[in-house]
């Protein structure tokens, strides 16, 4: 016995040209992108418009004119002849200066602080939870205005300090410690340096392989230092020494040589650094604890001490969770150092002000502004993404 079935009725082809759902989300898309196109023309011939209406001239050439200002702190050389886009880049290089050590006085106090709170001691646990959750209630700009104005331009100044031994002074104008001058044949000590560093990566590899193939290991430690410091030792030593202190000395009236940080830029560090390493703290302290506790059990099982398991077992199995939102944290502290404009440090922000209040050229100067930020942030990005690959567990 058999059933009868009737066909279903064809539809017609305007009907499956409309309910098709991958010509519908082409259709769709084409419509939103010419409807952006079409917002961005508006935007751009109506500001141009504009401009032309109110006799201001557009496009880059500004770069070029002279900048005719100064500027407190230059990491490369200028000077008020200079032209707009060489101010610029001496923004850029102290939003670099004031990132990168920021994220390296961050990271070492997040990684204190939020192995603190784990601590089985009351006093540690507790005095790393009040730091964590007092800096991460406080707004940025207000910690920098407390460095700047509350501890730091109430110390005395230069005038008549007593002489340090040391060659250290921290006055109202800033740290002024003992700097290093160098001679021609220095270089063949960095050169050292750096073959050393590399020597010790590729025993390090090499220790590693070996200990992969027959499972034993070898004291790294005294080889390694050997390399990094005892070979650049050696050659400074052969070289004659090409290098010698240059002690600040105090005049009757102000502190002369050695080599002075502005007060400008130790409250901004220190003000960055210690806010963000409040974040970073409770992304380690998260981090430690995603670790499984039979992990911890098992390496005190083998007879390893806590210092031990902490650095051998659990901080590189807790690193797969903390580096992702250590990421963020590096990226906010690069675009709060924008914050630097309240106190007059010259970062790229406080520069571009200058620029554009001389020049006029303001949508040319934001352009950069988010250009260079843009830039420094995913660049950050790319290096975090490449160090977690390289820190991810490989199974085999």
């Amino acid at each position: 016995m058999t059933a009868e079935t009737h066909p279903l009725p064809r539809r017609s082809s305007t009907d499956s040209v409309l309910t098709n759902p991958t010509v519908r989300s082409i259709v769709i898309q084409l419509v939103l992108i010419v409807a952006i196109v079409a917002f961005a023309w508006w935007i751009i011939d109506n500001t141009a418009r504009n401009l032309a209406a109110a006799n201001i001239a557009s496009g880059f050439g500004f770069l070029g004119s002279r900048a005719g200002f100064d500027i407190a702190q230059v990491p490369i050389e200028y000077s008020s002849n200079s032209t707009y886009g060489r101010a610029l880049l001496v923004g850029i290089a102290n939003t670099l200066l004031i990132a990168a050590s920021g994220i390296i006085v961050a990271t070492i106090i997040g990684f204190i602080v939020g192995i603190a709170r784990l601590s089985q001691n009351f006093l540690v646990r507790m005095l790393a939870t009040v730091y964590v959750e007092t800096f991460r209630n406080i707004p940025p700009l207000l910690v920098i205005l407390f460095w700047y104005f509350g501890v730091l331009s109430v110390l005395s100044g230069p005038r008549g300090v007593d002489v340090n031994p040391l060659g250290i002074y921290l006055t109202n104008r800033g740290l002024q410690v003992p700097t290093i001058l160098f001679d021609p044949l220095a270089w063949a000590t960095v050169a050292a340096f750096v073959v050393g560093i590399v020597g010790a990566i590729v025993l390090a590899r090499r220790n590693k392989v070996r200990q992969l193939a027959t499972g034993v290991r070898r004291p790294l430690l005294w080889p390694s230092l050997g390399l990094i410091i005892g070979l650049p030792v050696a050659v400074f030593l052969l070289t004659g020494i090409p290098a010698a202190f240059e002690f600040p000395e105090a005049t009757r009236f102000n502190l002369v040589g050695g080599f002075q940080m502005r007060p400008e830029f130790i409250a901004l560090l220190l003000a960055l650094a210690i806010y963000t390493a409040a974040f970073i703290a409770e992304i380690v302290r998260a981090g430690i604890l995603s670790v499984s506790g039979g992990q911890t059990e098992a390496a005190s099982a083998l007879g390893l001490k806590r210092g031990h398991v902490l650095r051998l077992v659990v901080v590189p199995q807790a690193f797969r969770v903390i580096i992702p939102p250590l990421t963020s944290q590096y990226l906010n502290l690069t675009k709060n150092s924008s914050l630097g404009l309240a106190i007059g440090y010259p970062e790229l922000v406080a520069v571009g002000s200058t620029v554009l209040n001389q020049s006029g050229q303001s949508i040319e100067v934001v352009v950069i502004w988010m250009a260079v930020y843009l830039s420094i942030s995913l660049t950050v990005s790319l290096f975090m993404n490449w160090f977690n690959s390289k820190m991810a567990l490989v199974e085999r």
